[in-house]
């Protein structure tokens, strides 16, 4: 089993020190949990003035993440602005009481002009955590199945998933929340993977609504997490890797997937 904290909340626009004190409070009461996942950009919601806003590779939302890491016992998962060798990254970082995993947001925003701020990233990361393989993605990523397509291959007689649960954090309109949830069941089922999805709520600086709708699905593309929409909130699941391994025994779709080359 993996137990899995979503944090749905809204976000102080461009307030790093608001925001590291409000996600603060709502991890200190958490409990046994393996992973705790907050949303994209979660220091300064989804700004575009990195030149005012960036932090340095090893700044003041990375030092935090390691801190709670520690105290908890527990990887902590989100993205940050961040500034390095004059370059400008939506930089998602996943970090465990001793170790740090990093990844670019390879999809960035156009219709919100992120392209034109910062670098996008090539290069996907695998985590794993407790006999799961985990792939974090961020946001707009999820709108691109094949950079998230599940690989499969024949391992002593038995079919293999690359990853075991596909992970997105957010800051996603709520105008577009109806996209939002139907992609991330359409991930579920078509990669034979849970998705944990941790989206932001309330209003943000450019006047643009979030309504959350995190959620946890399983490979089935069942909801499995209570968490509702537009409510701040902190909510552990557990993840079962029997009910997985059964999933894609007794039906094996990854035998017939087809093979999918991503252009750097």
């Amino acid at each position: 089993m993996l137990a899995v904290t979503l944090i749905q909340t809204s976000l102080v626009w461009e307030n790093p020190e608001a925001n590291i004190n409000n996600l603060s409070k709502l991890i200190a009461p958490i409990q046994q949990s393996d992973v705790l996942v907050l949303p994209e950009m979660f220091t300064t919601g989804f700004t575009m003035k990195p030149q005012q806003l960036a932090e340095p590779a090893n700044g003041m939302g990375l030092q935090w993440m390691r801190q709670q890491a520690l105290e908890k016992n527990a990887a902590l998962v989100g993205s940050l602005c961040v500034s390095e060798q004059k370059k400008y990254y939506n930089r998602l970082y996943w970090v465990e009481p001793h170790t740090v995993f990093q990844y670019e947001k390879r999809h960035l925003f156009r219709m919100g002009e992120e392209h034109q701020h910062y670098t996008a990233g090539t290069k996907k990361i695998i985590i794993q955590k407790k006999g799961w393989n985990i792939l974090p993605l961020v946001c707009y990523d999820l709108r691109f199945p094949a950079w998230s397509r599940n690989q499969w291959h024949i391992q002593n007689d038995t079919l293999q998933a690359q990853y075991d649960v596909l992970l997105y954090v957010a800051n996603w309109p709520e105008v577009r929340s109806y996209a939002f949830k139907q992609l991330l069941i359409a991930r579920a089922i078509e990669n034979q993977c849970y998705v944990v999805a941790v989206n932001r709520i309330g209003m943000d600086g450019n006047g643009i609504s979030h309504s959350g709708d995190s959620m946890i699905i399983n490979p089935l593309g069942s909801l499995i997490s209570n968490t509702k929409a537009h409510e701040e909130k902190t909510e552990t699941v557990m993840l079962d890797m029997e009910f997985l391994t059964d999933c894609r025994k007794k039906f094996p779709v990854g035998l017939d997937a087809d093979e999918i080359q991503i252009k750097e």
